[in-house]
């Protein structure tokens, strides 16, 4: 089969489903809001969508292989406690519920405490973000008590970044540290998935972390997804709401080694917001805003054919941010330079702003394309070397 990635309509949020050749699936964020949960609203079900691209496990539950919160906010988390299960498998209890009621397993978490604690300092946690970090110190604590040996599938997790202050230190095996390589479950191979995790970055001084808290610190990760038969055959660029001025500092700690931030699909962070690419307030400045060179370069490592994805409302020309127009102009000149010759997208409006549905992706041994139409970049998009940071 296809390898895939799926971008569900959900308006400014994320949610975005990556099936690999294999058939494991890795789901990054959701945003299920109720209208979308309603038969009565005109809002696209997502929740069912999603179900029914999930494989069901042998006790028929449906599950994800890997769920990876970019970040806390409302809008990347809404709808876990009502769509997953969380807490011990032991305690599954919807074995006796129609399957489209089932409650989603998630086998491994990949969590950041880091951009928690980074993200509480600035507003209160929602709900499903506090059930969230719940979940993850649970499956943390049992990891600990077994030695990191033998972890069952619903129990196991994966730490994005280092701590500060030597709080992940006793976490090695599960440690995930920033400008590294890893594999679901920490595996040392995996021929059709590597990562590469950009951020969050490490905590260096208190006037860092005060620019890394303000700055919707995310978790940024750059997915190489193999087809069946080449490894490395799409790039995917996660990078959650992360501002102007982490891109900025991922562009000086990279720029000598930019293949690390090349992609074929790039998810603009924040939903289409110019606050990602500029100092300066879109509302208050209009078109005198200048755009920051350093966060446009590592926003615009795109491989030949590229696709860069809102996951937004609909684009329009007016003073919202986000979306944002002018960051939709400068994400369109990048895909449009004649060495990429790509194609910017927008969920909002795809494949019309009155009757939106998923954009799927297919990744196969030609190339990245549009589920059934042409390839995208065709055969150019070749294999590579493999993500290293130099």
């Amino acid at each position: 089969m296809p390898a895939s990635i799926v971008f569900f309509p959900v308006d400014n949020g994320d949610m975005t489903l990556i099936t690999l050749a294999d058939g494991r699936t890795i789901l990054v964020d959701i945003n299920i809001r109720q209208d979308a949960d309603n038969p009565l609203t005109s809002t696209y079900d997502v929740a069912s969508d999603l179900r029914g691209r999930l494989k069901r496990d042998m006790n028929n539950r449906p599950f994800v292989d890997v769920f990876l919160l970019s970040h806390p906010d409302k809008d990347h988390c809404t709808g876990l406690q009502k769509h997953f299960h969380l807490g011990a498998l032991a305690n599954y209890c919807d074995d006796n519920k129609i399957d489209n009621e089932k409650r989603i397993v998630i086998r491994e978490l990949w969590s950041s405490p880091m951009v928690f604690r980074r993200a509480s300092k600035n507003h209160t946690l929602c709900e499903d973000a506090c059930a969230f970090n719940t979940e993850a110190r649970r499956r943390v604590k049992i990891n600990k008590e077994n030695n990191f040996f033998s972890i069952p599938q619903g129990d196991q997790i994966l730490i994005m970044g280092e701590d500060e202050n030597g709080k992940t230190d006793d976490l090695n095996p599960i440690l995930i540290k920033s400008g590294t390589t890893f594999r679901i479950n920490n595996q040392g191979y995996d021929s059709n998935l590597e990562c590469f995790l950009i951020a969050p970055m490490t905590k260096q001084s208190e006037e860092l972390e005060c620019i890394l808290s303000k700055n919707h610190s995310s978790v940024i990760i750059n997915f190489s997804i193999a087809s069946n038969d080449y490894s490395d055959k799409c790039r995917f660029l996660s990078g959650g709401d992360a501002e102007v001025e982490i891109w900025e500092l991922i562009w000086d700690k990279y720029r000598s080694t930019s293949e690390v931030l090349a992609y074929n699909i790039l998810q603009t962070p924040h939903h289409c917001s110019w606050r990602t690419l500029s100092h300066d307030s879109w509302s208050g400045k209009g078109e005198s805003a200048k755009e920051s060179a350093d966060a446009v370069n590592a926003l615009s490592q795109a491989r030949k054919g590229a696709a860069i994805v809102a996951s937004s409302k609909l684009i329009q020309d007016e003073d919202s941010d986000p979306p944002c127009i002018r960051a939709k102009r400068t994400y369109t000149r990048i895909v449009q330079q004649l060495s990429v010759s790509g194609k910017f997208y927008c969920t909002g409006e795809y494949p019309k702003s009155t009757n939106v549905k998923p954009l799927v992706f297919e990744i196969d041994n030609v190339g990245v394309r549009v589920a059934n139409k042409a390839v995208i970049g065709a055969a150019s998009i070749a294999a590579s070397p493999n993500l290293r940071a130099g």
